[in-house]
């Protein structure tokens, strides 16, 4: 109920979970946000240390819809049990987003920046590739 009273780029944080050993060192991340087509492992809750990919993603409740995770109705039926973002582990990324992935490179070339300021402060000069001039051709009229 009192979802709505927060505005949707705020929400975005409430969908952030942390990312498992392994994949911390491959993409040198601690935690990020849950999207479609990640797998992920519960880790508190009655369903924990069931493991699926992600199906689908509330945004409004920061909950998401695990494949394999359902509950019996009285009547008869399954339905999906919505698990709280901040309940699960990212075990693998889905690397076919290509925003997220964009921001990865970002990220790198950050690092990469910064590497090389540090050697410019510790006194190691870095080399410049010559820069080749242009010239300018003049087209004389005839």
């Amino acid at each position: 109920m009192f979802y709505k009273l927060i505005s949707k780029h705020a929400r975005e944080k409430f969908l952030g979970a942390n990312v498992s050993e392994s994949q911390r060192e491959q993409h040198k991340k601690r935690s990020v946000r849950v999207i479609k087509g990640d797998t992920v492992r519960i880790v508190r809750g009655e369903y924990a240390g069931i493991e699926g990919k992600v199906e689908k993603v509330n945004t409004e409740r920061s909950t998401l819809s695990i494949e394999g995770v359902q509950r019996e109705k009285i009547r008869g039926g399954n339905v999906k049990v919505q698990i709280h973002a901040s309940n699960v582990q990212i075990i693998t990324l889905n690397t076919e987003d290509d925003y997220r992935m964009k921001s990865k490179e970002k990220e790198k070339e950050k690092v990469k920046v910064k590497e090389k300021k540090e050697k410019v402060k510790k006194g190691k000069e870095i080399k410049k590739e010559p820069t080749k001039k242009k010239e300018l051709v003049k087209v004389g009229s005839t």
